[in-house]
């Protein structure tokens, strides 16, 4: 496939459905949730990505005028589609109508999905690149049995080999669109995801990463819980961002303390306190984007208590600071500027524990490294520095 930068992508949209399950006057992704309809809020988050070229939404019969109202201010919008009697067959429709342009990769998702987050959408347009055909999907928490129609246990698979599969769905568009017509000429018309009819096709489906706050709005409890999440993120609506700068030296020792996880190296970082530099860099971040000083005026190098402290007190305070203003921490991430240690082994660790001590999902962590080539102190293996960035959410006033 082509060059990441080169790649045209497009969005299709499924809305054709009626929500039996829910129920109401409407179908559920008309339904208004928090002041905009389920659709809206879908639509803007396509709308926002740039990458995306098109968007195309796939209605119901005598929707149009419900669509209309949901589709106000959204520019990459093409003209609706209808749909069919199946998902399925609305899928297809959906992607017939962007044979014409036909772009490089395709996304399909599910209007009653209107959490994904932008960063979902990149690792679905990466996964289409690397791989073609590409689902999101969550690893399953609860032990699951196969049934029989007299609700007899047949067979308890694995749940480590299991997962739950999202949208959006990712994948080259002529093979995605091959594979669509290949079913319906077959007269196969009952597969309910598109990973499942490329699978039908022949072709290997890749599973990424998907996110938990990504559901699918299909019961009334399911708008009940999307309510308050909705409101949440409206009342948080002051979103600042702060950023943290920090270096250490180095000097004798057999490990060193970056971002939490304890690694074996040949020297350790000097300091008051751990030393912890990538953890010192995101509290910094943190209190700069509330604007409450700065690490050494929260916990002084002159005062003794802090002798020898583990950083993820510091973190947890500037965290903690956020909480008491009634924020909320939406992204953290740091970049750690040294030769050595390698930190590609030890990421995952790092991710999951900054999100532990801030109290956040992994997937609103970052972590990175990078070297200098050789220049700089950093260069010179005389210590190590680490930059950081935080985005913050706090209510208005």
């Amino acid at each position: 496939m082509s060059d990441r930068a080169e790649l045209s992508v497009a969005a299709v949209i499924v809305a054709a459905g009626r929500g039996s399950r829910v129920g109401g006057a409407v179908p559920k992704q008309y339904r208004d949730l928090a002041g905009r309809s389920v659709l809206a809020r879908t639509l803007a988050l396509f709308e926002q990505h740039p990458a995306i070229t098109g968007i195309t939404v796939v209605i119901g019969a005598g929707d149009e005028t419900l669509f209309s109202a949901s589709a106000e201010g959204i520019s990459k919008l093409g003209d609706p589609v209808l749909g069919g009697n199946t998902r399925q067959a609305s899928c297809l429709a959906g992607l017939k109508a962007l044979a014409k342009t036909k772009p490089d990769i395709v996304l399909l998702h599910d209007a009653a999905r209107p959490f994904a987050s932008l960063g979902l959408i990149n690792r679905a347009i990466e996964a289409a690149r690397l791989y073609g055909a590409a689902v999101p999907g969550l690893p399953v928490t609860d032990t699951i049995k196969l049934v029989d129609q007299q609700g007899l246990v047949t067979a308890t698979p694995e749940r480590g080999l299991l997962r739950a599969v999202q949208t959006p769905q990712a994948f080259d568009f002529d093979l995605i669109l091959s594979a669509h017509l290949a079913a319906a000429e077959a007269g196969i018309d009952t597969l309910t995801d598109d990973g499942a009819v490329a699978e039908w096709a022949g072709h290997p489906l890749h599973i990424f990463e998907g996110e938990a706050s990504n559901m699918k709005l299909t019961t009334e409890s399911d708008f009940l819980r999307a309510e308050q999440a909705a409101n949440e993120l409206s009342a948080l609506g002051d979103i600042r961002t702060g950023t943290g700068f920090d270096v250490h030296a180095f000097d004798e020792g057999d490990h060193v303390w970056l971002n939490g996880v304890e690694i074996p190296h040949e020297r350790t970082l000097k300091g008051h306190s751990d030393a912890d530099v990538g953890l010192h860099a995101l509290t910094d971040a943190i209190l700069g984007a509330i604007g409450d000083g700065d690490i050494g005026s929260h916990f002084p190098p002159s005062d003794p208590q802090w002798k020898g402290a583990s950083s993820d007190r510091f973190l947890a305070h500037a965290v903690g600071l956020v909480r008491a203003r009634g924020g909320a921490i939406a992204h953290l991430d740091v970049t750690l500027l040294c030769e050595a240690p390698k930190i590609g082994p030890h990421r995952e660790a790092m991710r999951a524990r900054i999100a532990e001590i801030a109290g956040i999902a992994v997937d609103r962590v970052g972590v990175k490294a990078t070297t200098t080539e050789g220049l700089g102190f950093t260069g010179r293996r005389e210590g190590i520095a680490a930059m950081a960035s935080a985005t913050v959410r706090l209510p208005w006033g």
